[in-house]
């Protein structure tokens, strides 16, 4: 049997120490996309960063060749045995949502769970997850070609087709293959901090995080809109001006638009409404401030354009489902972060 030896594990200021191992489980058949996306996230090293990085391994139910997309096959040493044992479990699409996964892999996932491990889903591996039992009584996404059939087949998930990704503490769930990253990042976020999460973005050449969620990629992309530039425009605008008292009128105007125009062509583009961009913006721009700096929070509301900090606790606690002191707590003594921002990557948080 394959065993994982001295997994890396950080020590918090709180003495806990985190195991930071990464396991992906290979199915045959499978697209090596999603598990680029988790390689590329977890697997690289990242000396620069200066902070204990992951280690990454992948597992398949049985170690050798695994047949994948394209007539290739990838070689693995590790077993469901190292899967079981890691610190995070990460199950890329299946490639056939109508089968069930092996007894085997359910088991592992199960044994996985009851150890304590983070358990993660990439686009239709939500299904894997779902036969295991992890997602009954949980809210949880997929692909949105495969949400219906998600809640037919397991209808103790409450399945939620419009969002990018679910952060449900130890169980995540992400939508198409592409949000995968998204929730990757995130995990990055969650363990080391905003800093950290940005900086891998910027090697990824994405953005730390995606506005709206998958519903406005549902339908046939439309015919290429030069007022979707001037959208653009407002948008990078508003960023650079986010302290400032901001209105639609006032973005609707940096646009050349009217403000129903605005709004129209606003949610066609991002899939989430301006005011509820800009509270996500703020809150998002937030963090940084609550991680690296002295500042009060009142300070920190009032940076990051918020008119009062009543209004900035209530909409943090409505994104993160922790408040600004529990996140700066959590973040500056790097203990763990605190359960929650369910509902993390939905649009209008």
């Amino acid at each position: 049997m394959s065993r994982l030896l001295d997994p890396p594990v950080v020590h918090h200021a709180s003495g806990a120490a985190v195991d930071r191992t990464v396991a992906v489980l290979a199915y045959p058949g499978m697209s090596v996309f999603e598990t680029g996306i988790v390689t590329e996230v977890f697997g690289l090293p990242r000396p620069e960063l200066d902070v204990t990085w992951y280690d990454l391994r992948v597992c398949a139910e049985r170690p050798g060749p695994v047949p994948v997309v394209g007539g290739a096959s990838l070689h693995t040493p590790y077993g469901l045995d190292v899967l079981a044992s890691a610190g995070t479990v990460i199950v890329p699409g299946v490639p056939d949502v109508t089968a069930d996964p092996s007894p085997r892999v359910v088991a592992a996932l199960r044994r996985a769970h009851r150890r304590g491990a983070r358990i993660t889903s990439i686009c239709s591996g939500a299904f894997a997850l779902a036969a295991a039992g992890l997602l009954d009584g949980r809210r949880a996404t997929t692909h949105w070609r495969y949400a219906d059939l998600l809640a037919r087949r397991y209808p103790a998930v409450e399945v939620d087709p419009d969002v990018l990704y679910i952060d449900d503490g130890d169980v995540l769930t992400s939508a198409g293959s592409a949000a995968g990253l998204d929730l990757c990042v995130h995990l990055v976020r969650r363990d080391h901090g905003a800093a950290v999460a940005n900086a891998v973005a910027r090697r990824l050449v994405i953005p730390p995080h995606r506005d709206g969620g998958q519903a406005q990629f549902v339908e046939a992309p439309v015919t290429a809109d030069p007022d979707d530039d001037r959208i653009a425009r407002s948008i990078a605008w508003a960023l650079a001006h986010l302290a400032e008292p901001l209105t639609v009128a006032r973005l609707a105007r940096q646009a050349h638009m009217s403000t129903r125009t605005y709004l129209r062509h606003f949610s066609r583009a991002t899939g989430t409404s301006p005011i509820r961009w800009l509270v996500a913006q703020r809150v998002r721009a937030s963090l940084a401030l609550l991680e690296t700096t002295e500042a009060s929070v009142e300070e920190v509301a009032a940076a990051v354009g918020f008119d009062s900090p009543v209004t900035y606790r209530h909409h943090f606690g409505r994104a993160m489902r922790t408040s600004p002191s529990a996140y700066r707590r959590a973040f500056r003594t790097g203990a763990a972060p605190p359960v929650g921002a369910k509902g993390a990557g939905q649009a209008g948080v």
